[in-house]
């Protein structure tokens, strides 16, 4: 799995051009599954997420994370974190996990993180047209891949 999380002061999500979810400061996480990921990889990255040192303590450093600020979360699904652009101009989904599995963890991953006990978690939806607005906080935005687990 590889999140792309970027420190917001605000984030919202259109999805279909109707519903509209949106957070206050936080973050906003964008999800990518390839093949092979599992409830490990799941579980694993929504604790480094949740804990991520990326928040400004009172003396202005960079020291606290989501939870310790009462942040909030915006969780949208984005198969294009897999993309491999290296050949040609067509960016090739090979490496992108099939819908079935995708789905299947990303909601895993929601679950997980709700279960955290964070102020708001907010959703896009898997599969649908997204509109995504981010006030990025920094800008500050990290890439984080979940380890390679071995059977």
């Amino acid at each position: 799995m590889r999140l792309l999380i970027q420190r917001v002061k605000r984030s919202a999500v259109t999805i279909e051009g109707k519903e509209r979810r949106e957070i206050g400061q936080g973050m906003c996480v964008l999800i990518g599954v390839t093949h092979g990921d599992d409830e490990r990889s799941a579980d694993w990255l929504a604790e480094k997420m949740a804990g991520l040192r990326i928040f400004a303590d009172e003396n202005g450093k960079i020291n606290l994370s989501l939870r310790e600020i009462d942040g909030e979360v915006l969780l949208v699904s984005q198969f294009s974190l897999y993309a491999a652009c290296a050949n040609g101009r067509r960016p090739g989904f090979t490496e992108a996990a099939k819908p079935e599995l995708a789905e299947r963890i990303y909601d895993y991953f929601v679950e997980k993180v709700r279960s955290l006990g964070l102020k708001k978690v907010e959703t896009g939806e898997f599969g649908a047209d997204m509109e995504v607005e981010i006030i990025n906080d920094g800008p500050l935005t990290f890439i984080v891949d979940s380890p390679v687990q071995k059977g």
